[in-house]
């Protein structure tokens, strides 16, 4: 009844109906009333971006894989399909089913991004589930999130039933069997969760890797430091560690994954190759929190490629990671893929690249199929900023590199910096400049007719992120990143094309990212004022936060300027990553030095203790 309502009276009145239609190719649906644990899989924004996540398409097949559990999807829906549910009174539904979301036992949110959590809570609302899990009953689904942003989910706490700290793939089966056995239990009794609520949170916070915010109590100190995170329950231990699939080449990998029939924002196979990074950049959370680093075999990629394409019918293979070109054998691999399927129009493509030769030489091997642009990231313009955030790049890796791609044939280049970062200075900005346009002369007159070559400049602001050596470290306020953008804007001119992040979007980042608990009271406060979509510039209002932060009582230039202490309780201290807090802080400390710290995979072990603590052996191999 609700998907004919939704396709006869809904869908001819909104953009992109096919965001909501749910039967894309190699979609997954299940009998309902066979199946014991039902979950919808939620992701906190439009269609097109979710479905570019990789994340998302392994959970989904591997959920579905099993007999007893089924999982289907959901996403935010634009605010055309809003207005239409709302005016309507309709629920927000599951894709696959067209299920109100709370008929589900598990609801889980990605946490992918922090300027997206507007959009759970507008999620929650549509679903007719309350927003605080304090005020849920027997009969709600259980609430939980995972993803990069729950290493701190502090300011969503009061959201959430409970939080997952890791590799979903590793820990998702032991809370679907956990719920599996609770229901089995109190089957044809018509409550979902004996003893209440409480009880079967206590069971999966007894599961490694899992974070139930309702058993912990958070103490401040007067001026509003964080005095004690405490358990309050004999079930929540002191620390959560994170959950880390030890193998890759055991692990799960979906073979055939969804296919939608719109364009999404990355439209394509992607091969996952290797999960963590070890280089060290001290202002980036992932290469943080994914560590160690784990390698597929190339012959089992070769074999999931294979798989991928015939089950999808894509033209392009996105060899994907954090940094691609740092996987052991990756221009063999490379090689054999193009070998394999360039013939048949299928390209290959790496979604970051070193600031080297090697990788322009590896992108010649990748793009003889087509040729598309180069991206590289030396983050910083000067020499001693390199050094101050560990980026391993010199200026003649960046120059050689650029020579080499317009010497053969590229005429696109963009540069990622960013600005802000701890000790930069005016020099650093110049730095900048000139960077920028000495890769703009590498290119002038060089390739067979001398076309004119196209550098863009991207920069974005410094946000000081959870568990890394820069968690410590104050923000830039924004008239101050504001006149860094003008002075830059002033500077780079055409034919550069230049562009910027608003420093608004990265002050609201930076407080949710740093943030407590008690900013949940900021987030339900900014949503009843209209905020959603804040990750959209258009969408995005700071206004509405700063009404919202001010009617709290709180300020955000406590979470985003502050330099934290040393000996400070961070909100996140209870959750263990695996990286210890000693090597965040001998990195810290060695950043102010500007002393660089070698990659552990070809220098030997630099202390982060990741791989005793979480039980993972990193295979040290030769450098490709």
């Amino acid at each position: 009844m609700m998907r004919k309502l939704v396709h006869e009276d809904i869908l001819p009145h909104v953009e992109k109906p096919s965001r909501y239609l749910g039967t894309e190719h190699n979609a997954v649906h299940k009998d309902w009333e066979r199946t014991a644990v039902r979950m919808a899989l939620a992701f906190p924004d439009l269609y097109e971006i979710g479905m570019s996540h990789l994340g998302l398409s392994i959970l989904y097949g591997l959920v579905n894989e099993r007999e007893d559990s089924l999982l289907e999807r959901v996403f935010a829906p634009a605010p055309d399909m809003e207005g239409e549910l709302r005016r309507r009174g309709l629920p927000l539904f599951s894709l696959e089913s067209y299920r109100p979301l709370r008929d589900f036992d598990l609801l889980g949110f990605t946490l992918q991004y922090e300027l997206t959590y507007t959009n759970i809570l507008n999620m929650l609302d549509l679903a007719g589930i309350p927003l605080l899990a304090a005020e849920r009953g027997a009969t709600d689904p259980l609430v939980i999130g995972g993803g990069p942003c729950a290493v701190n989910p502090e300011p969503l706490a009061p959201f959430f039933d409970a939080f997952v700290l890791g590799d979903g793939e590793e820990v998702l089966p032991e809370i679907l069997a956990v719920v599996k056995e609770v229901k089995a239990g109190v089957r044809g009794q018509g409550v979902a969760w004996p003893g209440g609520r409480r009880e079967i949170l206590r069971r999966l916070a007894a599961l490694g890797g899992v974070y139930v915010p309702s058993l912990y109590r958070v103490r401040y100190y007067p001026d509003g430091r964080v005095a004690a995170v405490e358990p309050q329950d004999p079930y929540a231990p002191a620390r959560i560690k994170r959950r880390v699939v030890a193998d890759l080449d055991a692990a799960y990998f979906p073979a055939r994954p969804l296919v939608p029939y719109m364009e999404v924002v990355h439209d394509r196979v992607m091969l996952e190759i290797m999960r963590g990074c070890t280089r060290g950049c001290r202002f980036c959370q992932a290469g943080i929190i994914y560590r160690p680093v784990r390698e597929r075999s190339a012959e089992l990629l070769q074999r999931q490629a294979a798989d991928l394409l015939r089950a999808t019918g894509h033209h392009e293979i996105a060899l994907t990671s954090l940094s691609s070109a740092d996987y052991t054998g990756i221009a063999g691999l490379a090689r054999a893929l193009v070998d394999a399927y360039g013939c048949l129009g299928i390209g290959i493509s790496l979604p970051s690249l070193r600031a080297d030769t090697f990788s322009v030489d590896l992108a010649k091997e990748i793009e003889r199929v087509r040729k598309t642009g180069l991206t590289f990231a030396p983050e910083a313009g000067t020499q001693r900023l390199r050094n101050v955030i560990n980026k391993g790049v010199t200026e003649e890796d960046l120059l050689a590199a650029c020579r080499a791609a317009f010497g053969a044939g590229w005429r696109r280049v963009k540069l990622y910096f960013m600005i802000g970062l701890p000790t930069e200075t005016q020099e650093d900005l110049d730095g900048l400049v000139e960077l920028a346009l000495k890769v703009l002369r590498e290119g002038e007159g060089r390739g067979p007719r001398r076309k004119s070559v196209e550098v863009a400049v991207s920069v974005s602001s410094f946000v000081p992120k959870p568990h890394t050596p820069f968690q410590w470290e104050p923000q830039d306020r924004v008239e101050v990143l504001q006149d860094k953008q003008a002075y830059l804007r002033r500077r780079l001119r055409r034919p550069i094309k230049y562009s910027w992040h608003n420093p608004l979007m990265s002050l609201l980042e930076a407080v949710l990212a740093r943030g407590d608990r008690r900013l949940g009271a900021v987030i339900l406060k900014a949503w009843q004022k209209g905020s959603k979509f804040d990750s959209w510039e258009e969408h995005f209002s700071w206004e509405r936060w700063a009404a919202a932060l001010a009617e709290v009582g709180l300020d955000a230039s406590f979470y985003a300027h502050r330099r934290r202490e040393p000996d400070e309780v961070l909100p996140w201290d209870h959750l263990d990553v695996g990286v210890s807090r000693a090597y965040l802080w001998r990195e810290t400390r060695r950043a102010k030095e500007g002393l660089t710290t070698a990659d552990c995979r070809w220098a030997g072990c630099s202390g982060c203790a990741v791989c005793p603590r979480l039980g993972v052996e990193l295979r040290l191999q030769q450098p490709p």
